[in-house]
């Protein structure tokens, strides 16, 4: 049993969806988007969760539902999902199999099915505590309105004849932007709470978030790719060269990708597949790509379905089989209807085109979800940094959704180049214990000795998910294949943590730094209504305009403080710079966006994360400035706590005290506005002093 245990765990570990596998920074973002959820629901009885299509939205319902169950095993869930696409089925074999696997070991889940059902008729049993309804089981007529659905509620909640069970049932609407009227009226009344959950929540319908994981945050931890939306004026033929050349580059990344070609569902599919697609896969320099159309065509008279493949399977694997078949390797290019728009996962897939005509709609964001699953995610963070690129792009053809926040590209002045020579910045990282000098893991282990009685391999397998990414790998590379020695460091894991925290909080040991890098050439940032224009710094936007976004108030303020330095020519390097008036120069300061960014500077809470300061300057001694903005005033809608936020303010002032000891020859600031005044930390040779914004101001002049 413990070699069939092993094994399934190897295998486990190359799993999309174990939420140990994934980078700290996704971790982190579903714990603390569930944390949240757990908390709202404790005061309200219905929620909001809004999360983008490929975040792990199956795996957060899964952990809040375990977590709840947990803390009261007399809550049960029913969970409504959309049988279009078998989403329910998917949702139902996702909760299953991280119950089996001892992932979220409290959740018992059950498939409501209507092909149960005998002679006696339907019967749904009671010993389960999460039940995935399909919606449209639950329509006027069908088996489950007849009663078993209400007779089932009735025994779950009340206590009919001495045989009732006494439970409270919280109703998850997964996909809750679709329509569920008849579980709305016909069974409300059973529900202690209402959980609605969904990448597109419909507001009209009242469903406003209360807990969100944004677009942005999912990009810029690798969770999902960001869009790169082409020309309206784009063809099919421009859509499959763009991924003929994409290719090459995702094959040596180690994936096939594939296109995926949305025709229009206005009956026009088999014309835009005969004059528009065909034609252009037919050609002799695409005969190489492998193609699949499967459109449904039914409600046309005296039609069949349109599918068709030039793939070897044609005539060998059954038409519904061929769905399934679509999502492996090997097939290029993919043609749907919206059949595409839930419950199937391919994250293989890099491109959509939208077939456009003059009834053509704005893309669906579900759709859209298609192609934005990082398929690396499990092995994020040992990419290079072109892969990580790579891997995190999506190139999508189509009319922009309205729900989908505006994204602009940015590009340093003139190129970058000279940019990047004047401004170089040394980051720092986090090593592993295995670092520690005078300390040999395996010494540590073999010196533990062996306990009497066994701890149960699924309650190690429990602890162990739940450790920091690179002690996990640690575990790992030390058993090596060998499930004894796996057992020997799960059941002495306290003391390696202890051993780990001791060691990665230590500062003076475990920080190190790190290569030396610039500003990237190209990046992006998301649309704010906090703008600010004449900023006279490093960045141009692609389409000539001077206006630039930034995520808070704070940091807008911030950065017209700096304005107003660059302005002076006292303050700022300057740089002489090609298309400049005459009498101009480039101030060398810049917001660094996350995206395609590499200065960062790693931290320990609860697992390594990496802070992204917000701005950095060079000032005319040639000093590097590096400021991470915070604000103590309450932000409207904020979702992090302010006990969150002061624990984040404290982690960051331990991580730029220790990083200013390292790098004595930069200036490390946590500038942290109250009203509408700074109080302004700053960090220097491992040294701390709190200062106004004069003070810091006279400090950029000073020798």
């Amino acid at each position: 049993m413990h070699s069939g245990m092993w094994k399934t765990m190897r295998i486990g570990r190359k799993n999309e969806g174990r939420a140990k596998e994934m980078l700290q920074e996704v971790r982190d973002l579903q714990n603390n988007a569930v944390a949240r959820l757990v908390e709202k629901m404790s005061r309200r009885s219905e929620i909001t969760f809004r999360a983008p299509t490929g975040s792990g939205k199956t795996h957060m319902m899964a952990d809040m539902m375990n977590r709840i169950i947990e803390a009261d095993e007399n809550i049960i869930f029913l969970v409504s999902s959309l049988s279009k696409g078998d989403l329910a089925k998917q949702d139902y074999e996702s909760f299953k199999k991280a119950a089996d696997s001892d992932i979220f070991p409290k959740i018992n889940p059950y498939l409501i099915s209507t092909e149960i059902s005998g002679e006696e008729g339907l019967h749904i049993p009671t010993d389960y505590n999460v039940y995935v309804l399909p919606r449209d089981l639950f329509k006027a007529d069908s088996l489950l309105m007849r009663g078993p659905m209400i007779n089932f509620l009735r025994t779950m909640t009340g206590d009919l004849f001495g045989e009732g069970k006494n439970k409270i049932v919280y109703l998850i609407k997964d996909e809750c932007h679709q329509a569920t009227s008849n579980i709305d009226t016909k069974l409300s009344g059973f529900f202690g709470k209402v959980i609605n959950i969904s990448a597109t929540p419909d507001k009209r319908k009242g469903q406003i978030p209360d807990v969100q994981i944004t677009d942005e945050e999912a990009e810029n931890a690798g969770l999902i790719k960001r869009v790169e939306f082409g020309s309206l004026d784009d063809t099919v033929e421009d859509a499959v060269n763009k991924f003929k050349e994409v290719k090459r580059q995702y094959i040596a990344l180690g994936v096939e990708p594939c296109l995926i070609i949305q025709i229009s569902n206005t009956g026009k599919a088999e014309q835009e597949w005969n004059e528009n697609i065909k034609p252009v896969l037919d050609k002799v320099e695409n005969q190489g790509l492998k193609w699949m159309v499967m459109v449904d065509l039914k409600g046309k008279k005296g039609e069949a379905n349109l599918c068709d493949t030039n793939d070897i399977i044609k005539g060998k694997l059954p038409v519904n089989k061929w769905k399934d078949y679509a999502k492996n390797r090997g097939i290029d290019i993919i043609i749907f209807k919206m059949v595409i728009s839930e419950g199937w996962d391919i994250p293989r897939a890099c491109m959509l085109y939208q077939v456009r005509d003059s009834k053509s709609k704005q893309l669906d964001e579900q759709v859209l979800g298609r192609v934005r699953r990082n398929p690396r995610l499990l092995d994020f963070e040992k990419l290079a940094e072109e892969q990580k690129r790579l891997a995190t792009t999506a190139w999508v053809w189509g009319i922009k959704p309205d729900t989908m926040p505006a994204r602009r590209q940015v590009t340093l002045y003139g190129g970058g180049s000279d940019i990047q020579r004047y401004i170089r910045v040394r980051s720092t990282r986090l090593e592993n214990l295995t670092c520690k000098k005078n300390f040999n893991i395996r010494d540590f282990i073999e010196r533990q000795p062996d306990r009497l009685e066994k701890t149960s391999i699924f309650e190690l397998y429990r602890k162990l998910s739940k450790v920091p990414n690179d002690l996990l790998e640690t575990c790992y590379e030390y058993a090596d294949n060998d499930i004894l020695r796996w057992h020997k460091f799960a059941e002495n894991l306290d003391k390696i943590k202890a051993e780990y925290d001791n060691y990665i909080c230590n500062y003076e040991q475990s920080i190190v730094i790190d290569k030396e890098v610039s500003f990237p050439t190209i990046s992006a940032y998301t649309e704010t209504n906090n703008e600010e224009q004449g900023l006279n710094w490093i960045w141009s936007r692609k389409d000539g305009k001077d206006k630039f976004a930034f995520d808070s108030y704070a940091e807008r303020e911030w950065a017209a403080k700096l304005r107003q330095l660059a302005s002076k020519g006292k303050y700022i390097s300057e740089l002489e710079m090609a298309g400049l008036d005459e009498d101009e120069e480039l101030c060398l300061w810049g917001k660094n966006y996350p995206l395609n960014s590499e200065i960062k500077y790693e931290y320990y809470a609860n697992g390594i994360h990496a802070s992204y300061p917000d701005f950095i300057l060079r000032d005319r001694q040639g000093r590097i400035h590096i400021f991470e903005v915070k604000s103590v005033n309450v932000a409207p809608g904020s979702m992090i706590s302010r006990e969150e936020y002061e624990k984040k303010v404290k982690d960051l002032h331990d991580l730029y005290l220790a990083c200013s000891g390292k790098l004595p020859d930069y200036r490390f600031y946590l500038p942290i506005m109250k009203e509408d005044d700074w109080r302004i930390r700053r960090f220097c040779a491992g040294e701390f002093k709190e200062i106004g914004y004069d003070e810091f101001r006279k400090s950029l002049r000073e020798p």
